[in-house]
């Protein structure tokens, strides 16, 4: 089973991978990132299912709904113990197994840049690379915020108009891939799905961190 460490690679890097400057982008690749943005603003709630492939090759599968702006939650098919939830401001990683909690400011993580109420990658974002191959559009991104460390990378279907996928590679070129699959717009969404018990509340510790790590086992 993905270790929690290995399941949150999906979202953030340890450290920026060495990379070239990003080039000026051609009248051409700067249309096909906008038409992604256009993708990002042109629904306030997606529900889906998701299947994550790890470093090692190791699958997982879950659930996911998305509420702009911020909130978001990721829950895991059982036995796997993990629910990943964002409220808007911070993201909360819930290890069922072991009755813990972690905590991750939501503008240190590359999430902001797709969960925005208003989603502008060309403005928010370093465009690397702009590719197509089979049909589906490769964008590779790196947030303006040098606090915000990692690479995002986004498969678009121009056809259908959708995301298909997104990568985060790590700096030994190590891959987490979230596929997506049966999405649905604009659905009626329960807000308590987003709930998050913010660090310091109650009785309890709270596990505070300022970025997600990229596990190394």
């Amino acid at each position: 089973m993905p270790t929690r460490r290995h399941l949150l690679q999906f979202m953030m890097a340890a450290t920026l991978l060495p990379a070239a400057p990003a080039h000026a982008l051609t009248a051409q690749e700067r249309q096909a990132v906008a038409q992604v943005s256009q993708f990002f603003n042109g629904f306030r709630t997606m529900h889906g299912d998701f299947t994550q492939i790890s470093p090692r090759g190791r699958v997982s599968t879950g659930k996911l709904v998305i509420a702009k702006p911020g909130r978001m939650r990721f829950e895991y098919t059982p036995p796997h113990p993990l629910v990943i939830v964002s409220d808007g401001t911070w993201v909360a990683v819930r290890n069922n197994a072991k009755d813990k909690v972690d905590y991750y400011p939501l503008s240190k993580t590359p999430l902001k840049m797709v969960l925005a109420e208003r989603v502008d990658l060309l403005r928010d974002a370093k465009v690397k690379k702009v590719e197509r191959s089979d049909g589906l559009l490769l964008i590779t991104l790196q947030a303006n915020d040098k606090g915000v460390p990692g690479e995002l990378l986004l498969v678009f279907d121009p056809a259908r108009r959708q995301l298909q996928q997104w990568t985060v590679i790590d700096p030994q070129g190590r891959r987490t891939t979230i596929t997506l699959s049966n999405l649905a717009f604009d659905q009626q969404v329960n807000p308590k799905l987003f709930r998050v018990k913010r660090p310091g509340d109650g009785r309890k510790r709270r596990n505070v961190k300022q970025n997600f790590n990229a596990g190394r086992r």
